[in-house]
């Protein structure tokens, strides 16, 4: 399941994911599940046709991400691997940043680093600009749609629905998702 909401160059996308890391820090190992969250740089690309046709969208690399994940053995509930990643290098995330206020209140917690929308672009290196600032704007109107879109997500992950593992044994390596 994927959701994007785009604004004029910025964007939230948030799916479900399945994760089995081939190579897991020490008391990461075994398999994770959830929703992940990135901020996402936007492009639209010229008509192709008349004005009525479809507009190319790209939705290119991501600049902030946030892990709301737990092990797949844990309690539900647990969060017990959530984290997030303030600043992405290219299309990689570098080390996981663990925080006890993300683990505790995972969807209010993202909430409010999405209402400072131009710190996180800030701190990822992303050049001032009017027309981040007006993104800004238009994400903290909608930053309470987004956080009930986590905790719907969040809801089908704990049932079941979303986020599952692949058929037959747990893999040695898994990513299933599409953030």
């Amino acid at each position: 399941m994927l959701y994007v909401f785009g604004f004029e160059r910025t964007g939230v996308a948030v799916g479900d994911l399945y994760l089995v890391d081939p190579n897991p820090q020490p008391g990461q190992e075994g398999a994770e599940r959830g929703v992940r969250l990135e901020v996402r740089l936007l492009e639209r690309g010229p008509l192709p046709g008349s004005a009525y046709s479809a507009r190319p969208i790209e939705v290119t690399r991501p600049v902030w991400r946030a892990d709301l994940l737990e092990s797949v053995g844990g309690p539900p509930g647990s969060f017990d691997r959530t984290h997030y990643h303030p600043g992405l290098q290219g299309w990689e995330p570098g080390s996981r940043v663990f925080d006890r206020d993300l683990s505790a209140h995972p969807v209010e917690w993202v909430g409010a680093r999405l209402a400072g929308l131009e710190t996180l672009l800030a701190e990822a290196g992303v050049a001032a600009d009017p027309v981040y600032a007006r993104d800004a704007e238009a994400l903290r109107g909608c930053v309470a749609e987004i956080m009930d879109t986590i905790s719907r997500l969040l809801e089908r992950v704990r049932r079941g629905e979303l986020a599952k593992p692949p058929e037959g044994p747990e893999p040695a390596r898994a990513r299933i998702g599409w953030l």
